[in-house]
């Protein structure tokens, strides 16, 4: 099984250069995402914990599972938010999946 380490270790220098690497994700036990973001708002968080990458999620099924948190206009300023932040993209119908 290939970790990140070794697709960094294939990089070229180049990119190496331009691209952070972080030491904590070599320690025991962590564990790295792409689509873990700490600098994301609450309500972005919380819409952005809800969908998938290789599942779509309908923007009602957000609505029915966030609403006694979070308000139905502050859910949609969220997704529009993440849209444009490339977080997230929205397919026909209007459902939603992070991008990667």
């Amino acid at each position: 099984m290939a970790t990140w380490e070794d697709v960094w270790e294939e990089l070229p220098a180049s990119i190496k250069e331009q691209l952070p690497r972080k030491a904590a994700a070599s320690e025991p036990g962590a564990t790295a995402s792409l689509f873990e973001d700490s600098a994301l708002p609450p309500h972005e968080k919380k819409v952005f914990a809800l969908l998938k990458a290789d599942e779509p999620t309908h923007i009602d099924e957000l609505v029915e599972r966030l609403e006694p948190d979070v308000s139905s206009s502050e859910i949609f300023a969220a997704l529009f938010e993440l849209e444009l932040a490339g977080k997230i993209r929205q397919l026909p119908g209007k459902n939603f999946v992070k991008s990667f």
